[in-house]
């Protein structure tokens, strides 16, 4: 049995907590969770890697086991979980890996990259967009309405993704076989971002999700430089960030290996894991992992 340990790390005085499993020595991969999650999204995903892979999954601030600092000590954007993230891969010694983003992974992840385009080994992309392509227009307006003019006006329409239904939503909509997702997927992701005061943590992050935005020439420019590998496994049926997305990456990474996963949405690894670990691993021993000596 593969065992995950659960551990905690202080970073600029918070208290983070990530997931870890797999041989020190062995090819770092670094899971990045999205919106209302945590690496909790990756439990399934942590065991089937770590025999092959060093697996390391942390808690952004605000989300999960990981501290919530009140949005007025703490400035929550995706620059400052970067920092975060950046820190505790140092603290952990990792200076070279590759990242599986999804969702607010994204952003966080290709800042990363940006940052040192050398410490990336490839990208795994499951619903983690770069491109204007991706965005829904019909999920997206509210977001876009709320960053321009935050407000009465605007916030009570961002509120809305706080909400139970809005998180059950994520989960379900789209997946073929909707009975695969556990409900305490959409219940103790709820309970998480409701915490006291978490709810401006939240949706301070809604707001600085605009910034990223400009950054995706950035972005593409790291592509065509870099060359890095990446395997887009991409649930077909995502309203959030749609299979337009997915395909987007061939235009800057024209060796770029993308799989649109039918009957699969916005949380893949809830219901299409086996796919999922499928092309990850044979994507990682092809493009990553070190042939045996």
């Amino acid at each position: 049995m593969v065992e995950v340990h659960h551990r905690y790390a202080t970073v600029r005085g918070h208290r983070v907590f990530y997931r870890e499993a797999g041989p020190q020595d062995a090819p770092t991969l670094v899971l990045l969770h999205g919106f209302p999650t945590g690496s909790r999204m990756f439990r399934h995903l942590i065991p089937r890697l770590a025999d092959r892979f060093r697996v390391i999954a942390p808690d952004h601030l605000g989300f999960g086991h990981s501290d919530t600092p009140p949005a007025d000590t703490f400035t929550y954007t995706f620059d400052a979980l970067t920092d975060i993230t950046e820190e505790l891969l140092t603290q952990l010694g990792v200076d070279r890996y590759a990242i599986y983003v999804q969702d607010y992974g994204a952003p966080i992840g290709w800042r990363l990259a940006l940052r040192d385009p050398a410490a990336i080994t490839a990208v795994i992309t499951q619903n983690g967009n770069a491109y204007e392509d991706g965005f829904v227009p019909e999920f997206w307006a509210p977001v876009w309405a709320y960053a321009q003019d935050p407000g009465p006006g605007t916030e009570a329409a961002a509120r809305t993704a706080l909400d139970l239904d809005a998180i059950r939503w994520q989960y379900l909509h789209g997946v073929d076989r909707p009975e695969l997702v556990d409900p305490d997927t959409w219940t103790f992701d709820h309970r998480d971002v409701n915490r006291p005061g978490n709810d401006l943590a939240q949706l301070a992050l809604v707001r600085d999700y605009a910034t990223n935005r400009p950054l995706y020439p950035r972005v593409h420019e790291y592509f065509r430089r870099s060359g890095v590998p990446l395997l887009a496994v991409w649930g077909a049926e995502d309203l959030i960030f749609g299979p337009d997305g997915a395909r987007a990456f061939a235009r800057d990474l024209p060796d770029a290996e993308i799989h649109l996963v039918q009957g699969g949405g916005h949380f893949l690894l809830e219901s299409h894991l086996d796919t999922v670990v499928d092309h990850i691993r044979d994507f990682l021993g092809r493009r990553v992992e070190p042939a045996p000596a």
